[in-house]
């Protein structure tokens, strides 16, 4: 839980993904925690990669050694990181399955992870990798997609969390409880104004045109319970967050939303559930809509490490004649 001390900054070295950094520094600044730079490589990397001798590199096979110890080296350096407890690790392995280790191994409280806003094959590709590391970490992601609304403001030398407003996306099942926890510690730490939504999805209006007699009944109910928990959430909170409900796709409601009161970050729960087909754990697709959309970054907050299995679909009687 907030505040965040020990930072997971996964990198491949690129200027993109050095986009994330600037958020893991102020996260480590703010909890006087440290930053984990953390990168995964498709061979075996010498522990002592740093202070191996020159020789080492001489062999033909170790030549592309001397340029990744050169990035590291490099992004040591960056003044973002003064002053900061930094340690770097570098692993063989696939990327999301490598960084859910990292993140037990080391105690990680939060994982950095810069997502790809282009277009096409190159943007489903790389984004199913950052939607694999969110399914599988244990603990918060925090997902930036250049160019986006961002909240670290430079003082100095050093980049500090400047948060405005939060948005709190909720469902008030036990998934969004953690998601819940987390965005009033943020918000209270850092004074930021804090809006919480509930989408009423709009397959369940249409299963009432469908089924008028059972399916207007339950929508009318729910409506009146989301309306109930969302009173109840302005009255347990201090200060009370600003509550909205919305009716229609739940992403495009809670991008909209963000947009529409500029909101800095949005804090959405996650639960995954076992791949269809087997193998790596996958988000739902809404979650990952969001994450894809968002005008601000996105923070993913696990409600377990469980997983559970896939959601079933909704089955309405069909009235008898």
């Amino acid at each position: 839980m907030y505040p965040f001390r020990n930072i997971l900054f996964p990198t491949d070295f690129t200027t993109h993904a050095r986009a994330a950094l600037k958020y893991a520094a102020a996260f480590a600044r703010s909890g006087g925690g440290r930053v984990v730079l953390f990168s995964v490589q498709s061979a075996k990397v010498p522990e002592n990669l740093l202070t191996l001798p020159e020789h080492v590199f001489e062999e033909q096979e170790n030549r592309w050694l001397v340029q990744l110890r050169a990035q590291v080296q490099e992004l040591l350096s960056d003044p973002l990181l003064s002053g900061l407890e930094v340690e770097p690790v570098i692993v063989e392995g696939e990327p999301a399955s490598e960084i859910a280790r990292a993140v037990r191994g080391y105690g990680i409280d939060l994982v950095t992870v810069v997502t790809h806003g282009r277009k096409g094959l190159s943007r489903a590709l790389w984004g199913s990798t950052a939607e694999e590391i969110i399914a599988e970490a244990p603990c918060p992601v925090l997902t930036i997609r250049p160019p986006q609304h961002d909240f670290v403001e430079y003082r100095g030398k050093h980049s500090e969390i400047h948060l405005n407003r939060i948005l709190l996306a909720t469902n008030f099942r036990p998934s969004s409880s953690a998601a819940t926890q987390v965005a009033h510690q943020l918000a209270n730490r850092t004074g930021a104004e804090l809006h919480a939504v509930y989408v009423i999805g709009d397959y369940i209006e249409q299963i009432s045109v469908m089924f008028p007699e059972g399916g207007l009944g339950a929508l009318t109910h729910l409506r009146k319970y989301v309306q109930e928990k969302m009173a109840l959430l302005r009255r347990e909170d201090d200060p009370p967050a600003i509550s909205h409900i919305a009716e229609g796709r739940p992403y495009e409601e809670i991008v909209t939303l963000a947009a529409e009161k500029e909101a800095d970050l949005i804090i959405i729960g996650t639960n995954v559930h076992a791949s269809l087909f087997g193998g790596t754990p996958v988000l739902g697709s809404e979650i990952e809509r969001v994450v894809r959309n968002s005008p601000c970054p996105v923070l993913c907050v696990p409600s377990g490490k469980v997983v559970t299995p896939l959601p079933a679909r909704i089955s309405v009687p069909v009235p008898q004649t």
